[in-house]
């Protein structure tokens, strides 16, 4: 799986970057037909704490998810987008499995 990774208003460091890749990649173990991955990076220039967004979007066949978060670190938002696109992965290959199914 290929994944696209671009920082807005910032360089992302390699060692973010390398998280990011790792972390999104294992998102393969939970559906087998994901084409590739996009990552936004931003810094929204604000008085917050919580001005870093992640965003990630998975293109399946069909279909694409997108997981927006903003939290004070990007690992923060990765580790959290993450999460959240595992648990949509498994309902969209559950819903795939069932129109097999029926």
């Amino acid at each position: 799986m290929k994944v696209f990774t671009q920082s807005v208003n910032f360089n992302a460091d390699k060692q973010l970057i390398d998280l990011i890749e790792s972390k999104v990649s294992a998102l393969i173990k939970f559906h087998d037909k994901i084409v590739n991955a996009e990552v936004f990076l931003k810094v929204q220039k604000t008085s917050d704490k919580e001005n870093k967004i992640t965003e990630i979007k998975i293109n399946i066949p069909g279909s694409e998810l997108i997981v927006k978060r903003e939290t004070k670190t990007f690992e923060e938002g990765v580790n959290a987008a993450v999460d959240n696109l595992k648990r949509q992965l498994k309902r969209s290959k559950e819903k795939q499995r069932d129109s097999v199914i029926s």
